[in-house]
């Protein structure tokens, strides 16, 4: 939909006003999570623009890597699905986006990620059969661009920097940033008429080289795709000293074309100023002083971009809003990315079966093929189902977080659809059980979705099986906070720890310690710090595991075999079903899942015999249970696997 340009830089005030206020508590969640590795940026068109800046602030904020990729080179991409992988697309609909979210969400990289401007956009609805991905949604005030990205494009690098900012600078107050910034945002303030006075000179010359530094890159990226996009002219860009490598030669050939555009900030002023001082004087040249550091530079010259894509359109006679669309541009557009198509119902099967061989060695098929390994893998995956199949299930042993509820609403209790598929497990004569690392919330979660008639026959397993009582109980768990012995002298020595005191949050049980980063911490930050303090205080007595949230530390002897054993002696040790989430080692539901019929909804042991994940290509957590419950069926012993559920 074509916009005139000057309508679009209209509302950039109202744009960042609403990205400053509006709620990000959902996306700080997906940055914390997203730090912990390093992450893909995908996005095409204006939106590849969002995706530098987004790679940008997870290198600057985290010390990890950040990427950005095309689309089609996020399908062709190989690498670790332990990377974060995020895309950014202001409407969700375009063919490209939406086959690299299918693309990384059936690879079942450890976070996709889908910022997106538009609700019930294909996009989204790819998301919401894919819970596991975290979707933000965010429109924005302005509506729906025209032809390039502006309000869109300001909304998501500006929530993303908030976010970033909030999560690792929580120090620096945003409202620095508002007052920095905001001034930028008025096509008549000022400092945009100061900015649009200079770059006047440039408009007589068909090439423009943009000369910037790190903290201005983004908006760099940004003239080059819009000039492209609109026709406007030749960006080329360059940094400061990448400048100085060969790229300075353009000037000597075609100096009487050329004029430069140059990003200033206080961080790169001397370096900018002595380059700036060599460029031959009949070279026009337009000095653009940014102000401010980290957030506040990289959202000046976005929107300094901005501001010169509309200068230059008029100076050239070209509305960049709505600058026509050729008919073979459409065409262009709406071409299918390579290798995507229908999946027949054998290929389905034959994906399913891969995943589940993928998941368990951490290889490819093609990787196993090349070493021989695949036959034994594809024995042991058909030996496993076998099993499942001609077992009757007395007993259900299920974990909570991750795999009854999702982690990211822990605390809200569990949905509709799960509550009544335990309501069956309830209902038959199975056993159902949950072994949680949690205390009386999951009692008080539990009974809320669960009718009262059947709270005796469902048994709990607190802190990690250390109590062990009816939902009907009061009385477990007992809710006392002073530590067993064993754990005494380990848990003062945590309480005092210099690192922990003000980073993780400290929970004493009588069988248990668990931890809870406060603010952002490495999963394996915490892990490392606590087993260093075990080593120094001596203590032989602990265990340690963790979870998606938290690190548990355990007194000898509880675990969540502690349940499995319990439920065994109530119907006579006939076979138990166990689910959970996280049981690859040192996952707190490695115990529970290494029984013989463990399934997981997540990560998995190395174990040929037991711990597979059976789901489809693509799914993770709450909605695999949902799918393992709903293929039980009530028979008159107990429980079996519906023939043909995993095939």
């Amino acid at each position: 939909m074509a916009k005139p340009y000057a309508s679009e830089l209209s509302r950039l005030e109202e744009t960042f006003q609403w990205a400053s206020t509006t709620d990000i508590e959902r996306l700080k969640s997906a940055v914390k999570t997203a730090a912990l590795s390093s992450l893909v940026a995908v996005g095409s068109g204006g939106s590849l623009t969002a995706a530098h800046a987004l790679a940008s602030l997870h290198q600057s904020y985290t010390g990890k890597v950040g990427l950005v990729q095309t689309p089609l080179e996020a399908v062709d991409s190989r690498l670790d699905t332990f990377v974060s992988h995020w895309l950014l697309s202001a409407g969700g609909s375009n063919v490209d986006i939406n086959a690299a979210a299918l693309s990384l969400i059936e690879r079942e990289c450890r976070q996709v990620a889908v910022m997106c401007g538009r609700d019930g956009s294909p996009i989204t609805e790819i998301c919401d059969r894919h819970p596991f991905v975290d979707l933000l949604l965010f429109p924005p005030p302005a509506g729906k661009d025209g032809f390039l990205a502006t309000n869109s494009l300001l909304a998501f690098t500006a929530l993303l920097a908030r976010a970033y900012a909030a999560v690792f600078d929580p120090l620096t107050s945003w409202d620095e940033v508002v007052t920095t910034v905001a001034p930028l945002t008025l096509p008549l303030g000022s400092k945009v008429q100061a900015w649009r006075d200079r770059a006047a000179v440039l408009w007589t010359r068909p090439t423009t080289i943009v000369l910037f530094g790190p903290s201005t890159k983004v908006g760099a990226i940004d003239i080059e795709s819009k000039f492209t996009e609109a026709a406007l002219g030749v960006a080329q860009l360059a940094d400061y000293r990448n400048f100085a490598h060969g790229r300075h030669h353009w000037l000597a050939k075609r100096g009487n074309d050329t004029g430069i555009l140059a990003f200033i900030t206080d961080d790169d002023k001397a370096i900018a100023n002595r380059t700036l001082d060599l460029i031959p004087e009949d070279v026009p040249m337009a000095r653009l002083e940014i102000e401010g550091r980290g957030p506040a530079a990289l959202l000046g010259s976005l929107l300094a971009a901005l501001h010169i894509t509309g200068w230059a359109g008029a100076a050239r006679g070209i509305d960049p809003g709505q600058p026509g669309v050729p008919d073979f541009g459409r065409k262009l557009y709406h071409l299918s990315l390579p290798g995507r198509g229908r999946v027949a119902a054998a290929d389905a099967r034959a994906k399913r079966i891969s995943a589940a061989i993928e998941r368990k060695t951490g290889e490819t098929i093609r990787r196993l093929t090349e070493r021989d390994t695949l036959p034994h893998w594809q024995k042991a995956h058909s030996a496993f189902i076998d099993q499942l199949e001609a077992t009757t299930f007395r007993g259900v042993i299920l974990d909570y977080d991750g795999t009854i509820v999702d982690t990211r609403d822990r605390f809200q209790p569990a949905g509709e659809e799960i509550a009544a598929e335990l309501a069956k497990v309830v209902n038959s004569n199975a056993v159902l059980s949950i072994a949680t690392g949690r205390g009386v919330s999951v009692r008080t979660d539990l009974r809320k979705i669960l009718p009262e008639s059947c709270w005796p026959r469902v048994v709990v397993g607190y802190y990690n099986g250390a109590m062990i009582g009816a939902l009907s109980d009061d009385t477990v768990p007992d809710g006392i906070d002073e530590v067993c012995p064993e754990l005494k002298d380990l848990a003062e020595a945590l309480a005092v720890s210099d690192e922990l005191s003000g980073s993780a949050k400290q929970t004493n049980r009588r069988y248990q310690i668990t931890l809870e980063p406060r603010r952002f911490m490495a999963e394996n930050r915490l892990w490392d710090v606590v087993h260093q303090i075990i080593l120094r205080t001596g203590c032989k007595e602990a265990i340690v595991t963790r979870s998606s949230h938290s690190v548990d530390i355990v007194a000898s002897g509880v675990s969540k075999t502690n349940v499995i054993d319990h439920v065994r002696e109530s119907v006579a040790d006939a076979r138990i079903l166990t689910i959970g989430d996280r049981g690859r080692w040192p996952g707190n539901d490695y115990d529970l899942l290494n029984a013989p019929m463990g399934l997981s909804v997540d990560e998995v042991s190395v174990d040929p015999v037991t711990c597979w994940n059976l789901a489809e290509p693509g799914q993770r957590g709450v909605a695999v249970t949902r799918m393992y419950l709903a293929a039980l069926e009530p028979v008159d012993e107990g429980l079996r696997f519906r023939k043909g559920a995993f095939r």
